[in-house]
């Protein structure tokens, strides 16, 4: 049987390549910050009289949270990590999707 424990570690001891890029991370801030302004947007049109709707219906904004992170990362992923335009692709569908599980709880 063939050794392979010894590729496996020259392979991690070698620096990424040039064409290997970080793009997670900036589209995984855009979509946490995309999802605090949500956050922020009922507030902004209800009032305090939201936090007692946000009493019970914490749960369903809450895992929002992951969703928007993951699209922010998608959106910087596949607008070719342009930072504006991620921005506002993250921060509308972001803001639809709050806005559409806001307006479903409220029927």
């Amino acid at each position: 049987m063939r050794n392979s424990s010894n590729l496996y570690l020259s392979r991690a001891t070698e620096p990424p390549a040039d064409g290997d890029t970080t793009w997670s991370l900036p589209g995984g801030i855009v979509g946490f910050i995309a999802w605090l302004l949500a956050l922020a947007l009922p507030f902004s049109v209800y009032g305090s009289n939201t936090l007692f709707f946000f009493l019970y219906t914490w749960p369903f904004f809450l895992a929002l949270m992951p969703v928007a992170v993951v699209v922010g990362v998608a959106m910087h992923s596949l607008l070719a990590q342009r930072m504006l335009y991620s921005c506002i692709a993250t921060l509308l569908t972001v803001a639809v999707m709050f806005g559409l599980l806001f307006l479903w709880l409220l029927g």
